[in-house]
């Protein structure tokens, strides 16, 4: 009997050389993964490992290569059943022990664990990486693979008992010959960059923020951020003191990551209870319900009975708030402070300014004489502790999209007239004209106490994580900078692909055929996008943020059905893998420079204000900036025939996108 081998500090219960693996027994092995995972395996947890050892010991002799079974995937929070490592290959399986059909939902389990190595792991991105999905009673597989997509990543070849090896070897037969070192593989960092949904989920599971984040030089300073601000906290509660903190970033950042961190790790700590707090509804809605939705799936992983939804919303709950009940459980007692220390303000800039308050207290809650803006009100709130609070207040520029949005100024004005005895950490980057925050800076130079730290801006996006230049593109395509956006395109189309087509059918034909497993897709428009009802793009349907972004393929209100366009308001703070940002008249060119429109009844309507102009560049600015993969812009031709849909509203800003290098579908 062979001795297992020496344990390898891998991200996997067990690895082996091809060889040591086919020769130990098959209960050492098992022994080895019953350990490995640390936890009571149930029987039939037991009886299909045993099947999946005898498979492969007997699909891999004579191969030449290594094996790791139950390999991590922590973006996932899974893990792939068996990796095979030989030569220039990878192969990962997915096993179904006892089926007898390929489901499709397997299908993306396996094309997910393929494209996350891919994208993720730094030892697979320059290998193929051939995903074998492995039905142990089918009666019909594959016969060969079929061709890979550009970045090597075949799709998945569906194999049963008897087939397996052969998909293995043949698999073999077509990667290049390349040296790839199997225990270097194995020890390779891994650097994933989560969704927000992603992200919620890990950290309410208890994960920390380093477990599910990239590691790279570039994205480090979302964990330098994160300690500046425990930091600060930290402080604070010692010395007694009240503080606000503003954290800037570029879109997709990681500012509302590096806010639930915070929240999640105090979130059972009494005396430095936090709450993360957001006025973004749909935003709100849908991490919850992502929460709830995993709990219960973790439970009945666990082999726990059946959870009710409502009871575990009710535990989800005072983790994620809405900022405006939040704001009422204050009005009720005026004189009791909350129960947290430490509120995290998300999108801080969206907060309502005093006319819009008070508009609201007067006619909401009969407050007639309510003179305070919502920064106000909330920094008052906080400020009942008698010891010590921290406010901190997540800042994006550029992203006010909507009337009576008070901008990040009420906050530092408030903080300069109303409570000079608060401390203020400031992100230098506040100074930059996007955060609009020019003028209450200036005023607040005689604050008492006004401390900047570069730690407190996050400058790399982490949502577009295959180019970290297109929030930069799209400000620049936006500012109408035609230099700056020609150059940064360059940079981001060779991982980022950047498309635009006049065809609709185009686009969604796009979409279908670059999301791969359960990438997740959608269509986008502008809120004011009035005439793209034209094209069966109908803005004023009222979209369902929770289904939009939850429900699978086979519901009609999700976002694959391509149906139901989201708007700025059910999409920022969001994301999806690939995108169709569809482009309306108004906001088009004119003369070289943007002119902004409304629809209202029969025609467009020129809008004057400023600040209505700067609303709708936004809204632009948060559709252009959702995608985490890649994007089709459509940009309708218009109609002759229909004053409202003339070509010329349209063809200005096609000729725009492609002046500055957007290739045509």
């Amino acid at each position: 009997m062979t001795a297992p081998p020496a344990p390898v500090k891998t991200s996997s219960y067990y690895s082996a050389t091809i060889s040591t693996f086919c020769a130990t027994n098959s209960a050492q092995i098992l022994g080895n993964l019953v350990s490995g995972s640390g936890l009571t395996v149930e029987g039939s947890q037991t009886q299909a490992w045993e099947r999946q050892i005898a498979l492969l010991q007997e699909a891999l002799s004579g191969i030449d290569g290594s094996v790791f079974l139950e390999f991590d995937i922590p973006r996932l929070g899974s893990r792939v059943d068996g990796v095979v490592v030989t030569n220039g290959a990878i192969v990962p399986i997915e096993f179904k022990v006892g089926e007898t059909r390929y489901k499709l939902a397997d299908r993306h389990q396996a094309w997910d664990y393929a494209l996350d190595l891919k994208n993720f792991h730094e030892g697979s991105k320059a290998h193929p990486i051939f995903p074998i999905l492995c039905a142990t009673e089918a009666a019909v597989q594959d016969d060969s693979w079929h061709a890979p997509h550009a970045d090597l990543v075949y799709p998945p070849r569906h194999a049963s008992a008897l087939t397996i090896r052969e998909a293995v070897t043949s698999a073999l037969s077509l990667a290049p010959s390349s040296t790839l070192n199997a225990d270097e593989w194995g020890r390779a960092r891994y650097r994933p960059s989560p969704t927000i949904i992603e992200a919620a989920r890990a950290l309410y599971a208890n994960h920390s923020v380093d477990d599910i984040t990239r590691s790279d030089a570039g994205a480090t300073n979302l964990h330098r951020t994160s300690q500046c601000v425990e930091e600060i906290i930290d402080r604070s509660r010692a010395g007694r003191e009240k503080a606000i903190i503003f954290v800037t970033g570029v879109p997709g950042a990681g500012k509302t990551l590096v806010g639930l961190n915070v929240a999640t790790k105090r979130r059972s700590d009494s005396e430095t209870l936090a709450v993360f707090l957001s006025g973004n509804g749909p935003l709100v809605a849908v991490l919850r319900e992502a929460l709830v939705e995993d709990e219960i799936k973790r439970q009945l992983a666990r082999g726990g009975e059946t959870l009710r939804k409502g009871a575990v919303r009710q535990r989800v709950k005072p983790f994620i708030q809405n900022v405006h009940h939040f704001r009422d459980d204050g009005l009720r007692d005026k004189s009791q402070p909350p129960v947290e220390h430490v509120a995290i303000f998300d999108e801080a800039q969206r907060a309502w300014n005093e006319q819009k308050t008070a508009q609201f207290m007067k006619q909401r809650k009969g407050l007639a004489n309510f003179n305070m803006s919502e920064p106000h009100f909330l920094l008052s709130y906080m400020d009942r502790h008698p010891d010590w609070a921290v406010v901190m207040c997540l800042v994006g520029g550029g992203q006010e999209i909507h009337t009576g949005e008070a901008g990040i100024g009420a906050w530092l004005d408030a903080v300069r007239e109303q409570f000079p005895h608060w401390k203020a950490y400031l992100s230098p980057e506040l100074h930059d004209a996007e955060y609009a925050a020019g003028k209450s800076l200036e005023r607040l130079e005689g604050h008492r106490f006004v401390d900047e730290d570069k730690a407190l801006h996050l400058s790399v996006s982490m949502r577009s994580f295959r180019s970290e230049q297109v929030s930069g593109f799209v400000k620049a395509l936006l500012d109408s900078d035609v230099d700056r956006a020609r150059s940064l395109l360059a940079t981001v189309l060779q991982r980022y692909p950047i498309v635009m087509t006049r065809t609709r059918s185009k686009a969604k034909e796009w979409l279908r055929s670059n999301a791969r497993g359960s990438e997740r897709y959608g269509l986008m428009a502008s809120s004011q996008a009035q005439r793209l009802k034209a094209y069966c793009i109908d803005v004023r349907v009222n979209v369902d943020p929770v289904k939009y972004f939850l429900a699978d393929r086979n519901d009609t209100r999700s976002s694959f059905y391509l149906e139901d366009a989201a708007t700025e308001f059910q999409t920022q703070g969001l994301e999806l893998d690939w995108a169709c940002v569809s482009w309306d008249a108004d906001l088009r060119r004119r003369n070289n420079k943007w002119s902004h429109h409304n629809f209202r009844g029969t025609k467009w309507v020129s809008v004057k204000n400023e600040a209505r102009q700067s609303y709708l560049l936004n809204a632009y600015r948060v559709l252009l900036t959702r995608a985490r993969q890649g994007m089709v812009l459509f940009v309708p031709k218009g109609s002759k025939s229909d004053d409202t849909l003339l070509p010329k509203n349209y063809d200005e800003t096609y000729a725009y996108l492609e002046s500055v290098g957007i290739p045509t579908l």
